[in-house]
């Protein structure tokens, strides 16, 4: 099949012409012809397949088919991504493939100033791209009006869930006008994200390339057992004993993200970090040299997974394995786009050997695990789930407090279990200090030690617990005195002021004499 049997008109044809490409992909065989009939589509596909073509040139067909009365240009198209490099990215789409006709398109996100955005959006536009949080920030200023919405998309639908935009969405779906076309691209199904599209899709067609969670077959993927402390001397050795000119490196935190962007730094690797925490000028910079070639690592996070689109990117690492097995899919779908090649690879610590199998479980195949390394790490042992035959149980503490006989007990407290030296002298009536030697301890020993004594060693409330090699002696607990009232008239209790026939009585109150 060819783009001239999709039914597109002769300028979108010439745009797509002008871009080298001549046989649409199967994600944009099968969902063009169902978008440009006006039915709601649910789109499984993973990243790099071409799916915003998918729904940017039947968008472009149906807006540029009957303009706006009386020459306004409301909102008619709403594009939802989840990061500002994937908006970006969308909205360079819709400028290629609609350069020649009387559209306009505008991209709103967060991280920059938003007064250039709204003089953009003042002018009118027709397809607004935007991530959800800095769109409610200007529809709640009144700033974006969707009234006129004629087509919505909600693009990277699983990733908004990964990073907890799902209800950002729902508040912007709430706002958009019932009667509309839906075009809803997801590359996995959760359960949450299947319920959100049957609650927003009307007798949707779903047009599905690759069975969900799988991985492009152009990928060739492979892991390393390696300790983390050797990760990072790893990760240099590839770079500079393999043929590999530029790499896409994916951390699980931030700091994480800057730390190997610093080490490769130190080994003479050049090498940026781009996440959340980054501005969106640094981001964009980090980028332009990644894609220019002058940046040989780019080390990222999964809030950057999708929105990065690299001609030509041959080789991504997985320097820390992601805990959500989808996520593994998203960041190696950065190589091997439109049927290139590319090399996906992982390294997998002791601990992250549970995430390992998550992954092949979810991808439907095993990993294959290069062996011959100079940093190979050995199997984990596994751990002892019963003991052996004839082997003695683990010793557990024995006494009130938990703790195993004969460890002492902090200085200061005079044995009082925990409290403070001051609550056990309120308590016992004497001065606590440390070896327990105050007036009113139960422990004339202060709890000492019973080790190296070889002596009779004093125990609470009058037992003898029998310690080998140690003799015990019981010595009985001392009787709590009872505290006396005070009678000095410094502590007399004062209720209220006496009137002149009432004198002060002993022990606190008043009396009549």
């Amino acid at each position: 099949m060819t783009f001239d049997e999709l039914q597109l008109h002769d300028t979108l044809l010439r745009a797509v012409k002008a871009e080298g490409y001549t046989t649409p992909t199967p994600i944009q065989q099968k969902a063009i012809p169902h978008a440009l009939a006006g039915r709601d589509v649910l789109g499984v596909a993973q990243t790099g397949t071409g799916k915003t073509a998918a729904f940017a040139l039947p968008i472009l067909q149906r807006l540029s088919a009957k303009a706006p009365a009386g020459g306004a240009r409301p909102v008619r198209c709403l594009v939802l991504t989840p990061t500002r490099e994937l908006a970006g990215q969308v909205g360079d789409s819709f400028g290629t493939y609609g350069k020649g006709l009387p559209l306009r398109h505008a991209v709103i996100f967060g991280g920059v100033g938003q007064n250039p955005q709204v003089q953009t959006l003042r002018s009118g536009v027709d397809v607004l791209v935007a991530t959800p949080g800095r769109l409610l920030d200007l529809m709640e200023q009144g700033f974006v009006s969707l009234r006129s919405l004629e087509v919505f998309v909600l693009d990277e639908a699983d990733r908004m869930l990964d990073m907890g935009f799902i209800h950002d969405v729902r508040r912007v779906i709430k706002a958009l006008p019932p009667k509309r076309q839906t075009l809803f691209f997801s590359a996995t199904l959760p359960p949450d994200i299947v319920d959100l599209a049957r609650s927003i899709l009307t007798d949707p067609i779903r047009v599905e390339v690759t069975p969900a969670s799988s991985t492009a077959e152009t990928v060739s993927q492979q892991v390393y057992f390696v300790e983390r402390e050797q990760k990072r001397g790893l990760l240099t050795h590839l770079l500079k004993e393999g043929n590999i000119h530029r790499a896409l490196v994916f951390t699980r935190t931030k700091h994480g993200a800057n730390r190997v962007a610093k080490q490769l730094e130190g080994a003479g690797v050049s090498s940026a970090a781009i996440h959340g925490n980054k501005s969106q000028n640094a981001r964009e910079r980090a980028l332009d040299e990644f894609r220019a070639g002058t940046l040989r690592v780019l080390v990222a996070t999964d809030i950057a997974a999708r929105g990065i689109d690299i001609d030509g990117l041959s080789y991504v690492v997985n320097y820390d394995l992601p805990n959500v097995p989808e996520q593994y899919v998203h960041r190696i779908g950065r190589t091997g786009r439109a049927g290139a090649s590319g090399t996906a690879v992982s390294f997998c610590d002791a601990e992250e050997r549970a995430y390992l199998r998550d992954i092949e479980r979810t991808i439907r195949r095993n990993v294959p695990v290069v062996e011959d390394h100079p940093y190979r790490s050995g199997q984990p042992a596994p751990r002892p789930v019963s003991h052996a035959s004839g082997a003695a149980p683990e010793a557990r503490p024995s006494g009130n407090g938990g703790r195993p006989q004969g460890t002492p007990r902090p200085a200061g407290n005079g044995g009082g279990g925990g409290h403070s030296a001051g609550a056990s002298r309120r308590r016992r009536g004497g001065r606590g200090g440390a070896g327990g030697g105050g007036r009113g301890q139960g422990r004339p020993e202060g709890g000492r030690s019973a080790q190296g004594s070889g002596g009779p060693v004093a125990t609470p409330a009058g037992v003898a617990r029998a310690v080998p090699g140690v003799r015990v002696a019981a010595v009985p607990r001392r009787r709590r005195l009872r505290r006396r009232p005070l009678r000095h008239p410094r502590f007399l209790r004062v209720a209220r002021r006496p009137s002149g026939s009432e004198r002060l009585k002993p022990g606190g109150g008043y009396g009549r004499p």
